[in-house]
């Protein structure tokens, strides 16, 4: 035989094994060196997410490449008017190759605005060169059913808003007519003198408008548009209509706005209802949208989600060509949503009164009043116009001799003094290195306790302090609520009473000055529980129900509760407030407060506590002055407007 000898040893069948064997073994190898096209899809749909698409490479239909830069823009563009990118996008499964393309399925998840979530299915195509695969940028990329030129629009439909109601079920704020001033640009022909009468006229009504802008916006608006002055309840553009309307270039539009029965009413706690502002737009992405109306401040903002509902969402696809109003396809499309109400403890009546008490006071203010029986607050008013600042709840100040009304039940709850014990009102007295003074230095000598506490003697509790004992004054305020863990569901201060100090800090403490701070909200809650008899949580809202409230104080002490009722009774009827003694309703029971805030006499805050019927109440004025003079009045304007 010729040939290799190595192959005539070998059996026929066995030869054409091990030929089959590196047949097999040569395929497996130049499958393991072409990479499929999965991991390029899943670093696209990663870069698609991040916005980060360094690490893949892209052509366009035709086979051009396209930069990676170049590529997020066109994402985008695609995308339209969808927020972002994706909040999802995954491969749903491997790839389905032939030959030198392509396509792999993909999951696409966005949160649109409102927080509503669209899935849906679409695909990947790619092209192979060489070893790698290139993504193909088109518009399917983002949706299937896209073609060259077309993009995916929004269109949105606002749910209703619900409304905020009283305690009764009654809706405060409901939709009420308003009138809307606009300026024409091209019928003004002098912009600083339609300013200045447009001023004038607003003033009449006592509202301020910043028009010093008006000229540039008139200057800068397109041929064509409008300026929007100012949005007017209508009863408010009534009493100015002929003075709008003689102004060069103005017309006016009427329209609904959800509104508060007056514009002073509640407005600090109630919050508004107006256009998103960018800082909107930036701490909630996909939450709101340009042109969305959003709660800014009080219950409004608290519960903005809950009153606004959810908005209605058609995504549809359009062509950039095609005018605004030209037929879309739907692709995704979901109703509005209502919102809910929510039920507060507000009675109406009695914040129309709170609010016409202080209309008058020209500096920060602010007037509480809460439902003895139950704790519920019934009014929060807060001046001036409304405000803008809840101090009614959120205030941190001193409540000067209203804590008087702390320090007398600390003391009389320990037994310390009695209300006809004689306890000296001298005009001066030290303690702890440090002289206190009576207001104008008034002095009353030898008097009973029950009448320093009416005439507001600082030197007879200065001289008590020390039977307080150094934590008699706080656990007396925790008593009445003070320090309580508030559940109202918006901010509340509940006070923060002087606890140990030296002498002086506690003689300062137990007329209300020292480092002891306190709210309106508190002061009222505290006053209430004098007259029941126990602290109740104050509550404010009813529905959505509050997380677990703050646990009731303590029954006070029948022996404490009855004289100091009777020194809270005695303030009006021959104290420093008899101009309450007339006030119709049932009588009158209280204590007056002026706050010293820093080192000059002349600036205090002037305090009104106390109760008629069943409604306790706290009235602040910030640097009023004498209480006799300033809150005392407010609090006489308040009752007789219950009547």
């Amino acid at each position: 035989m010729t040939g290799d000898p190595s192959l005539r040893s070998v059996p026929k069948g066995r030869a054409v094994a091990a030929a089959l064997s590196v047949l097999v073994a040569g395929v497996l190898t130049a499958c393991s060196g072409d990479s499929g096209p999965e991991p390029t899809v899943d670093a696209f749909l990663k870069g698609w997410r991040q916005t980060q698409l360094d690490k893949v490479s892209f052509v366009d239909p035709a086979g051009k490449s396209i930069p990676a830069g170049d590529v997020e823009e066109q994402l985008g563009k695609f995308a339209g008017d969808l927020p972002g990118t994706p909040t999802k996008v995954e491969r749903a499964g491997d790839a389905v190759v032939k030959g030198d393309t392509a396509v792999s399925a993909v999951k696409v998840t966005w949160t649109l605005p409102g927080r509503v979530t669209w899935s849906y299915d679409t695909s990947v195509r790619l092209q192979k060169r060489d070893d790698d695969w290139d993504v193909v940028v088109e518009p399917a990329l983002v949706h299937k059913d896209m073609k060259p030129g077309e993009t995916l629009g929004l269109r949105r439909q606002e749910a209703p808003r619900s409304s905020i109601l009283d305690g009764a079920g009654n809706p405060i704020v409901r939709p009420r007519p308003v009138v809307t001033v606009l300026l024409d640009p091209a019928r003004v022909t002098d912009a600083a003198a339609a300013a200045k009468q447009l001023t004038a006229a607003f003033s009449k009504i006592d509202t301020e408008v910043d028009l010093s802008d008006l000229p540039a916006r008139l200057a800068e608006t397109k041929p064509g548009n409008t300026v929007d002055v100012v949005v007017l309840r209508q009863e408010a553009y009534d009493k100015i209509a002929s003075q709008i309307t003689a102004v060069a270039g103005t017309s006016v539009v009427k329209s609904m706005r959800a509104l508060a029965p007056t514009r002073q009413f509640a407005r600090a706690l109630l919050g508004s209802v107006s256009d998103a502002t960018k800082d909107d737009l930036t701490k909630k992405p996909g939450l709101y949208a340009v042109g969305d109306q959003v709660g800014h401040g009080g219950l409004q903002a608290a519960f903005d989600e809950r009153l606004r509902g959810t908005p209605g969402l058609t995504v549809v696809v359009r062509r950039a060509a095609a005018g605004a109003d030209a037929p879309a396809t739907e692709l995704f499309t979901t109703e509005p949503k209502p919102g809910q109400p929510i039920r507060t403890t507000l009675d109406q009546r009695v914040q129309t009164a709170a609010d016409a008490a202080l209309e008058e006071i020209s500096q920060p203010s602010a007037l509480v009043a809460v439902r003895i029986s139950d704790g519920s607050v019934i009014a929060a008013a807060n001046g001036p116009d409304g405000g803008s600042f809840n101090a009614a709840f959120e205030a941190e100040v001193p409540p000067g001799s209203t804590f008087k009304m702390v320090s007398a039940l600390g003391l009389l709850e320990q037994g310390a003094v009695k209300a006809d014990e004689t306890v000296p009102c001298p005009k001066r007295l030290a303690a702890g290195g440090r002289e206190f003074k009576n207001f104008d230095d008034f002095e009353l000598g030898n008097v009973p306790f029950r009448t320093d506490f009416a005439e507001s003697c600082n030197t007879a509790f200065v001289a008590l302090a020390p039977r307080l004992g150094p934590d008699g004054l706080a656990d007396a305020g925790r008593m009445l609520g003070l320090e309580a863990d508030y559940k109202l569901g918006l901010p509340a201060f509940s006070g923060k009473t002087s606890t140990g100090g030296d002498a002086a800090e506690r003689a300062a403490a137990a007329f209300g000055q020292g480092t002891t701070v306190v709210s309106p909200l508190s002061m009222a809650s505290a006053t209430a529980a004098v007259a029941s008899g126990r602290w109740t949580q104050p509550i404010l809202v009813t529905e959505p129900a509050s997380s677990p409230t703050a646990a009731s104080g303590p029954p006070l002490k029948p022996a404490a509760l009855q004289p100091l009722r009777a020194m809270m009774r005695q303030v009006v009827t021959d104290g420093t407030a008899t101009s309450l003694s007339d006030v119709p309703g049932g009588p009158v029971f209280g204590k007056t407060g002026t706050a010293e805030f820093d080192n000059n006499p002349e600036h205090a805050h002037a305090w009104w506590i106390g109760w008629q019927g069943d409604v306790a109440f706290a009235v602040f004025v910030e640097n009023g002055g004498h209480s006799t003079s300033v809150s005392v009045p407010v609090a006489e304007k308040f009752l007789r407007g219950l009547r």
